[in-house]
């Protein structure tokens, strides 16, 4: 198809309003600040969303807020028919909106049609973990009964980042609402249109009020994690974003919930399997997202025994699999980046390590082909000769730039793969069981995989340690996360 052909396509797809959703209809914004939402594969505008203004924000969350009572208690099996139901409708929109967020986020349509089925998964996983709120009987020595109760928090806000917006739109109102919550949604700035879509699908499924979403930039985003009467705020986003989440949070003490940045080691030991290692090591990178993902394994350390071989594989496999092309293409297996912001950075990197002595040996630039001219792309970017020391090791870039390190003692490595602020995941390779464990004991990082990377699973707690964020989701524990325990005694004496 040619980009004409894609970008009519991409029209037809468009959400039809631009305005802020709260208590089941639309509302146009108290200030007339907008957003433009541009392709980042052809800096083709798609259109505006309004900015939520704080007096906007408090409106939405006002109705959250009436719409609570009911729905807390609304029965379990209710609330999760509702889950239930939104996953179908993803499920039978999944191609529609796996291209909107294509076009507007940079990622490649083939691979965002997952997104939506890991999205409609999570509905369908919390909705049938209802009937798990629920609390215990505690004994007593002087035979009173003492309980528990689980309730929901009240409000919830959920505030999330550019590189897959539908499916945490959609996936991260799944554990609130099960736990009997209503929800307000704040979708990334870069790339909102696919949150107001999901809207636009969900409008008659919930009580007015239960599911609501304001658009805008941080001051929006600001406003709703500092606002008195949400109870609590799930943030996807960087470290600095985390930490302004919890001091917006901390005037009245309200719940986080914050799944923040990563500079995620890969490790390969002499004993590794050579080609999955190497297929791993770029499957971790998710080049496929041009790096940009919380979880990408930007940092490989290889082992001296094989550094030079798997360099050259490496290199090989990653030049013949990951093409940039534009993201709405079905044939395209890596899209470009989200914005300007993000591509400069990402070529400072580039420069940087090469300043302070690494190797380039693959990528680093725009790709020459001439239909890419417009859009944000940059080729898959290897260095060697990195050490911990340098900005390209040590800080998160969130761009296609892997850095191989190249070690031979384990302690030593296990120093340098700890010395980072972060801790969200790790990947090790190895096929002796002895080592496997040690080092995922050792590894400061709250999700570890064993000879493979990236992979997700519905019910394992994903989170980070150390800055990486605190608590966990995709599991349990998100739902208890939006619950409080109340105890109940009762007295048996007549």
């Amino acid at each position: 198809m040619t980009i004409q052909d894609l970008s009519n396509r991409v029209q037809s797809v468009l959400p039809l309003e631009r305005g802020l959703y709260w208590g089941g209809e639309w509302h146009h914004p108290a200030g007339v600040a907008t957003l433009q939402s541009f392709n980042p594969s052809t800096s083709e505008l798609l259109g505006e969303v309004h900015v939520a203004r704080p007096q906007d924000v408090d409106a939405a969350v006002g109705a959250a807020r009436r719409a609570f009572p009911a729905w807390a208690a609304t029965p379990p099996l209710d609330r999760s028919r509702c889950l239930r139901e939104a996953a179908a409708r993803i499920r039978a929109n999944a191609v529609d909106l796996a291209l909107l967020d294509a076009a507007d986020c940079g990622n490649p349509v083939k691979a965002m049609v997952f997104d939506a089925e890991i999205a409609a998964t999570q509905l369908e996983y919390f909705a049938g973990l209802v009937l798990e709120i629920k609390g215990e009987t505690i004994p007593t020595a002087n035979g009173s009964l003492n309980y528990t109760l689980r309730e929901p928090l009240g409000v919830a806000a959920r505030i999330f980042p550019f590189n897959h917006p539908f499916m945490f739109a959609a996936g991260k109102i799944a554990a609130p609402l099960a736990a009997g919550n209503t929800v307000v949604l704040k979708p990334p700035e870069q790339a909102p249109l696919s949150t107001v879509r999901l809207m636009e699908l969900l409008r008659d499924l919930f009580p007015p009020g239960v599911l609501n979403c304001v658009t805008g930039g941080r001051e929006t985003g600001a406003s709703l994690a500092s606002h008195p009467d949400v109870a609590a705020v799930g943030l996807i986003g960087s470290v600095p974003a985390g930490k302004a989440v919890m001091k917006a949070a901390s005037a009245t003490l309200k719940r986080t919930l914050l799944e923040l940045g990563g500079k995620n080691a890969m490790v390969v030991f002499p004993d590794a399997n050579f080609e999955r290692a190497v297929d791993g090591a770029i499957k971790g990178m998710n080049f496929t997202w041009c790096g940009q993902s919380c979880g990408s394994t930007s940092r490989l350390f290889l082992h001296d025994s094989l550094h030079d071989r798997f360099v050259e594989a490496l290199v090989a496999r990653v030049k013949a699999a990951h093409v940039p092309g534009i993201a709405t293409d079905m044939a395209t297996t890596m899209g470009a980046l989200i914005n300007r912001t993000q591509y400069e950075r990402s070529l400072g990197y580039v420069a940087s390590a090469q300043r302070e002595g690494a190797v380039l040996v693959s990528g680093g630039r725009h790709p020459a082909d001439p239909r890419l001219e417009r859009g944000l792309f940059i080729e898959p970017t290897i260095f060697t000769g990195v050490h911990q020391s340098m900005a390209v090791a040590r800080e998160e870039i969130f761009g296609p730039v892997l850095s191989v390190l190249r070690w031979s003692n384990t302690q030593d490595m296990l120093l340098a793969v700890n010395s980072v602020e972060f801790g969200l995941t790790a990947s090790i390779w190895t096929r002796d069981l002895i080592t496997a464990h040690q080092t995922a004991r050792a590894v400061q990082s709250g999700y570890v995989w064993v000879n493979d990377a990236s992979a997700h699973f519905t019910g394992a707690p994903f989170g980070g340690y150390k800055q990486s964020g605190l608590g966990r989701e995709e599991s349990k524990d998100e739902l208890f996360e939006f619950t409080q325990i109340k105890n109940v005694n009762v007295s048996m004496i007549p």
